[in-house]
Protein backbone atom coordinates (compact mmCIF):
# COMPACT_ATOMS: atom_id res chain seq x y z
CA UNK A 1 0.00 0.00 0.00
CA UNK A 2 3.02 2.46 0.74
CA UNK A 3 4.98 1.70 -2.48
CA UNK A 4 1.11 2.50 -4.12
CA UNK A 5 0.98 5.96 -2.53
CA UNK A 6 4.26 6.41 -3.49
CA UNK A 7 4.18 5.94 -7.00
CA UNK A 8 0.68 7.92 -7.46
CA UNK A 9 2.63 10.91 -5.17
CA UNK A 10 5.33 10.88 -7.80
CA UNK A 11 3.15 10.59 -10.77
CA UNK A 12 1.52 13.89 -9.27
CA UNK A 13 4.95 15.44 -8.94
CA UNK A 14 6.09 14.67 -11.86
CA UNK A 15 2.83 15.96 -14.12
CA UNK A 16 2.73 18.98 -11.48
CA UNK A 17 6.63 19.77 -12.99
CA UNK A 18 5.98 19.05 -16.25
CA UNK A 19 2.67 21.68 -16.23
CA UNK A 20 4.72 24.09 -14.45
CA UNK A 21 7.23 24.46 -16.97
CA UNK A 22 4.99 24.96 -19.88
CA UNK A 23 2.47 27.47 -18.10
CA UNK A 24 5.48 29.21 -16.33
CA UNK A 25 6.25 31.96 -18.32
CA UNK A 26 2.58 33.16 -18.96
CA UNK A 27 2.48 32.59 -14.82
CA UNK A 28 5.44 34.38 -14.00
CA UNK A 29 4.16 37.29 -16.54
CA UNK A 30 0.52 37.40 -14.77
CA UNK A 31 2.18 37.91 -11.47
CA UNK A 32 4.30 40.49 -13.08
CA UNK A 33 2.14 42.18 -14.47
CA UNK A 34 -0.94 41.97 -11.59
CA UNK A 35 -1.22 45.01 -8.97
CA UNK A 36 -0.28 44.17 -5.27
CA UNK A 37 -2.54 45.63 -2.70
CA UNK A 38 -0.38 46.45 -0.29
CA UNK A 39 -2.64 49.40 1.79
CA UNK A 40 -6.20 50.07 2.71
CA UNK A 41 -7.83 52.98 1.05
CA UNK A 42 -8.96 54.99 4.54
CA UNK A 43 -12.96 55.35 4.84
CA UNK A 44 -13.25 59.18 3.82
CA UNK A 45 -9.69 59.42 1.76
CA UNK A 46 -10.32 60.54 -1.60
CA UNK A 47 -7.78 58.57 -4.42
CA UNK A 48 -7.79 60.50 -7.70
CA UNK A 49 -7.23 58.03 -10.60
CA UNK A 50 -5.22 59.68 -13.44
CA UNK A 51 -5.32 57.85 -16.67
CA UNK A 52 -5.17 58.09 -20.23
CA UNK A 53 -8.08 59.96 -22.49
CA UNK A 54 -8.66 56.14 -24.31
CA UNK A 55 -8.80 54.47 -20.81
CA UNK A 56 -11.60 57.58 -19.84
CA UNK A 57 -13.18 57.66 -22.32
CA UNK A 58 -13.55 53.26 -21.87
CA UNK A 59 -15.10 54.29 -18.66
CA UNK A 60 -17.83 56.53 -19.44
CA UNK A 61 -19.01 54.43 -23.05
CA UNK A 62 -19.12 51.40 -20.18
CA UNK A 63 -20.82 53.19 -17.62
CA UNK A 64 -23.13 54.96 -20.52
CA UNK A 65 -24.15 51.64 -21.71
CA UNK A 66 -25.05 49.76 -18.14
CA UNK A 67 -27.10 52.94 -17.84
CA UNK A 68 -29.09 53.11 -20.85
CA UNK A 69 -29.04 49.42 -21.92
CA UNK A 70 -28.81 47.19 -19.34
CA UNK A 71 -29.84 48.46 -16.34
CA UNK A 72 -33.41 49.03 -18.86
CA UNK A 73 -33.34 45.64 -19.91
CA UNK A 74 -32.92 44.06 -16.13
CA UNK A 75 -35.92 46.48 -14.91
CA UNK A 76 -37.97 45.25 -18.09
CA UNK A 77 -36.97 41.59 -16.89
CA UNK A 78 -38.23 42.30 -13.49
CA UNK A 79 -41.16 43.91 -14.50
CA UNK A 80 -42.37 40.88 -16.81
CA UNK A 81 -41.46 38.41 -14.30
CA UNK A 82 -43.60 39.83 -11.14
CA UNK A 83 -47.16 40.25 -13.61
CA UNK A 84 -46.74 35.95 -13.75
CA UNK A 85 -47.57 35.57 -10.32
CA UNK A 86 -46.39 34.91 -7.00
CA UNK A 87 -43.57 36.30 -6.20
CA UNK A 88 -42.78 33.58 -3.28
CA UNK A 89 -41.63 31.16 -5.69
CA UNK A 90 -41.30 33.05 -9.15
CA UNK A 91 -37.44 32.23 -9.68
CA UNK A 92 -37.18 34.60 -12.95
CA UNK A 93 -38.14 37.91 -10.86
CA UNK A 94 -35.36 36.51 -8.05
CA UNK A 95 -33.18 36.19 -10.38
CA UNK A 96 -33.49 39.33 -12.18
CA UNK A 97 -33.46 41.36 -8.94
CA UNK A 98 -29.72 39.44 -8.16
CA UNK A 99 -28.66 40.78 -11.60
CA UNK A 100 -30.25 44.05 -10.69
CA UNK A 101 -28.24 44.34 -7.64
CA UNK A 102 -24.90 43.53 -9.17
CA UNK A 103 -25.39 46.05 -12.26
CA UNK A 104 -26.33 48.52 -9.74
CA UNK A 105 -22.94 47.84 -7.81
CA UNK A 106 -21.03 47.86 -10.82
CA UNK A 107 -22.70 51.06 -11.87
CA UNK A 108 -21.81 52.51 -8.59
CA UNK A 109 -18.18 51.11 -9.31
CA UNK A 110 -17.81 52.85 -12.29
CA UNK A 111 -19.07 55.95 -11.08
CA UNK A 112 -17.03 56.94 -8.20
CA UNK A 113 -13.62 56.09 -10.64
CA UNK A 114 -15.16 58.52 -13.04
CA UNK A 115 -15.73 60.88 -10.08
CA UNK A 116 -11.70 61.15 -8.94
CA UNK A 117 -10.28 60.46 -12.29
CA UNK A 118 -8.19 63.04 -13.84
CA UNK A 119 -6.98 62.97 -17.28
CA UNK A 120 -2.83 63.12 -17.97
CA UNK A 121 -1.88 65.79 -20.35
CA UNK A 122 0.75 63.65 -22.12
CA UNK A 123 2.49 66.64 -23.64
CA UNK A 124 3.97 67.13 -20.07
CA UNK A 125 5.43 63.83 -19.30
CA UNK A 126 8.83 62.94 -19.53
CA UNK A 127 9.10 60.86 -22.36
CA UNK A 128 12.94 59.46 -21.73
CA UNK A 129 11.87 58.45 -18.16
CA UNK A 130 9.72 55.15 -17.26
CA UNK A 131 6.28 56.44 -15.72
CA UNK A 132 2.45 56.33 -16.33
CA UNK A 133 1.21 55.90 -20.38
CA UNK A 134 5.39 54.88 -20.47
CA UNK A 135 5.38 52.74 -23.26
CA UNK A 136 8.97 49.92 -22.00
CA UNK A 137 10.76 47.22 -24.16
CA UNK A 138 12.58 45.23 -21.52
CA UNK A 139 14.64 42.28 -22.04
CA UNK A 140 14.88 39.24 -19.25
CA UNK A 141 18.72 38.71 -19.03
CA UNK A 142 18.48 35.51 -18.32
CA UNK A 143 16.67 34.10 -21.30
CA UNK A 144 17.08 37.04 -23.74
CA UNK A 145 13.29 37.20 -24.27
CA UNK A 146 11.91 40.28 -24.74
CA UNK A 147 8.87 42.08 -24.23
CA UNK A 148 7.08 45.53 -24.64
CA UNK A 149 4.50 46.92 -22.11
CA UNK A 150 2.63 50.20 -21.48
CA UNK A 151 2.28 51.29 -18.03
CA UNK A 152 -1.38 52.67 -17.47
CA UNK A 153 -3.86 52.91 -14.62
CA UNK A 154 -4.65 49.78 -12.67
CA UNK A 155 -8.26 50.04 -14.55
CA UNK A 156 -6.93 50.37 -17.53
CA UNK A 157 -5.05 47.39 -17.24
CA UNK A 158 -4.48 44.42 -19.97
CA UNK A 159 -1.69 41.80 -20.19
CA UNK A 160 -3.01 40.53 -23.12
CA UNK A 161 -2.92 44.27 -24.79
CA UNK A 162 0.44 44.66 -23.10
CA UNK A 163 -0.97 47.23 -20.51
CA UNK A 164 0.07 46.60 -17.04
CA UNK A 165 -0.93 48.75 -13.80
CA UNK A 166 1.43 51.26 -12.64
CA UNK A 167 0.99 49.35 -9.02
CA UNK A 168 2.10 46.11 -10.37
CA UNK A 169 5.47 44.52 -8.88
CA UNK A 170 7.25 44.94 -12.83
CA UNK A 171 6.15 48.32 -13.41
CA UNK A 172 6.71 49.36 -9.61
CA UNK A 173 10.48 48.59 -10.49
CA UNK A 174 10.24 50.09 -14.00
CA UNK A 175 9.50 53.71 -12.17
CA UNK A 176 11.51 56.32 -13.29
CA UNK A 177 14.44 54.23 -14.52
CA UNK A 178 15.76 55.10 -18.39
CA UNK A 179 16.84 52.48 -21.44
CA UNK A 180 19.66 51.15 -20.75
CA UNK A 181 18.81 50.64 -16.85
CA UNK A 182 18.75 46.90 -14.95
CA UNK A 183 16.31 46.18 -12.90
CA UNK A 184 15.18 43.65 -10.48
CA UNK A 185 11.90 42.42 -10.29
CA UNK A 186 10.65 40.02 -7.37
CA UNK A 187 8.86 37.16 -8.02
CA UNK A 188 7.81 34.30 -6.02
CA UNK A 189 11.11 32.15 -7.57
CA UNK A 190 13.12 34.65 -6.57
CA UNK A 191 14.68 37.64 -8.47
CA UNK A 192 14.59 38.67 -12.20
CA UNK A 193 17.35 40.62 -14.02
CA UNK A 194 15.44 43.02 -16.40
CA UNK A 195 17.64 45.22 -19.12
CA UNK A 196 15.90 48.56 -20.38
CA UNK A 197 15.95 48.70 -23.68
CA UNK A 198 13.73 51.51 -25.15
CA UNK A 199 11.33 54.10 -23.49
CA UNK A 200 9.21 56.29 -25.03
CA UNK A 201 5.72 57.60 -25.02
Amino acid sequence: VKCSMLVNIYARLSFCVKLGQSLGFFMISAYLCTPKITNVKEKNDTIMEYMSQEGYDELVAELQHMVKVELPAVRDAIAEARDKGDLSENFEYHAAKREQGKLLSRISFKQKILENARVIDKSRLQSDKVGLLSKVKITNVANKCSMTYTIVNPHEADLHSGKISIKSPIAQALLGKKAGDEVMVKVPAGLMKFHIDNVEL
